[in-house]
């Protein structure tokens, strides 16, 4: 039987392919760029419809929260709308500290991933939807080291003045899965509560405030390998153009 086929190249990819035998893969995480941070990953199986997968991610024991594996289940998809957990279990004393998925896929492809995934496209697609909505006015802050837009998008006719900004761990995708609710309801012409906010705030609201480290499949940093949450207090336009620009 043909073996599967892994890959990671595309937005928010992140593995490395140790081995592939039929239908069972050992995998490690990529660190961070210029950091030491891993654990976010996010993958591709092809050749998978009918077959039992064991997808082994090894070297965890090294990773950014290894107390975060036991218990822990896979997320997974095989049509990118619909996100499942795959049955995952967590051993440390083998290869390093090593996560075992096991999922038999209906299709051809399945994608797994450390949460579910909130790729840049679907941040435009936020973006361009919210900034259409009445009474949204959009602007770019400024450019990342990898020269993607810093969107921002402001709302509201009041005087208290206030800040939403997700993302700054890249890894923690379910943040701007929020915002797009949170904008949801802001923008709703109909929502009584949503109306009050807006008499009485304006809002600035950053759906993605480290895009390069989204798109790059990064858990903690931006494209310097610099944690933002870290950089409010002193930032640079060399290492953290995000936070300098919001600062602004």
């Amino acid at each position: 039987m043909t073996d599967i086929q892994i890959d990671a190249q595309f937005d928010s990819g992140n593995i490395d392919v140790l081995s592939v035998k039929g239908a069972t893969a050992r995998l490690a995480i990529r660190r961070d760029h210029q950091s030491e941070f891993a654990q976010w990953f996010h993958f591709r199986a092809a050749g998978a419809a009918g077959r039992e997968l064991e997808l082994k991610i090894t070297g965890l024991e090294a990773s950014a929260y290894p107390a975060g594996w036991p218990g822990y289940h896979a997320v997974v998809t095989e049509d990118r709308a619909y996100y499942a957990r795959a049955a995952s279990t967590y051993d440390k004393d083998e290869d390093g500290g090593t996560l075992t998925i096991r999922y038999a896929p209906a299709s051809e492809l399945a994608w797994f991933s450390y949460f579910a995934p909130y790729s840049m496209e679907r941040h435009h697609d936020l973006v361009a939807e919210t900034a259409a909505s009445e009474g949204v006015e959009y602007r770019s802050l400024g450019r990342t080291l990898d020269g993607q837009p810093l969107d921002c998008l402001e709302l509201g006719e009041g005087s208290f003045q206030v800040w939403l900004y997700a993302r700054q761990h890249p890894g923690e995708s379910m943040a701007e899965w929020w915002m797009g609710g949170a904008l949801e309801r802001l923008t709703d012409p109909a929502d009584p509560i949503a109306r009050a906010l807006r008499q009485q705030c304006r809002f600035h609201i950053v759906p993605n405030v480290n895009p390069d480290g989204s798109r790059r499949g990064h858990l903690r940093t931006n494209a310097a390998g610099i944690n933002l949450n870290r950089e409010w207090a002193n930032p640079s336009a060399e290492k953290s153009p995000e936070v300098l620009a919001i600062l602004a």
